[in-house]
């Protein structure tokens, strides 16, 4: 993989830098490392070690610290990664819901194994630990959103969706609404609710 010499933030991302700096207290602008680094891919699609140094002297860091921050968060990809990147979770709650089978499906739908990105550049397929909506497993993430409650054929769908360059409805793409149970609701109804009966 080869690295950029050399990185800096664009005007805009500059100027949007800037005012994430702001908002911290005069001696603790280093606490905005975080949103700097994700400014810093989103501008450049992954995180190249230039972008890494360019925030670190931005906010007057030790580089290690930066790269502590960058290669612990799997949000931050220190490798090029194809313009859609799905992270599949298989964890505990996911893997009892059949992510097994939404990693089957899309490694057939996109022709592609784990941890790989499509010879055109237009998927990877990661797979990550705990997303966080064990309610609403399983599930996948793309880009900054979740879609939730995935079964092999409805995963598949949400790649055909993407490929021709449909918008997808993050969420459940289940019935259900939200973390409501699968089954309805089971208390605050008719004489389950308090001060009835």
């Amino acid at each position: 993989m080869e690295q950029p010499v050399s990185f800096a933030f664009n005007d805009e991302n500059m100027k949007t830098a800037e005012a994430i700096i702001a908002r911290y207290p005069q001696g603790r602008q280093q606490s905005a490392v975080l949103p700097l680094l994700d400014l810093a891919q989103r501008q450049t699609g992954w995180l190249p070690r230039a972008a890494v140094h360019a925030v670190a002297e931005l906010l007057e860091m030790a580089e290690i610290r930066v790269w502590e921050v960058a290669t612990f968060y799997t949000m931050f990809d220190l490798d090029p990664v194809g313009r859609t990147c799905i992270n599949v979770c298989t964890t505990t709650p996911c893997w009892l819901g059949g992510s097994a089978g939404i990693v089957a499906a899309l490694e057939g739908a996109l022709g592609i194994a784990l941890g790989e990105t499509s010879a055109d550049g237009a998927f990877t397929l990661r797979e990550v630990e705990c997303l966080g909506a064990c309610v609403n497993a399983p599930l996948v993430q793309i880009g900054d959103d979740y879609y939730e409650d995935l079964s092999p054929e409805s995963a598949v769908a949400l790649v055909e969706a993407v490929k021709a360059g449909t918008a997808l409805t993050p969420g459940p793409q289940s019935a259900r609404r939200g973390t409501e149970p699968v089954s309805g609701a089971k208390t605050l109804r008719g004489q389950d609710s308090p001060g009835e009966g």
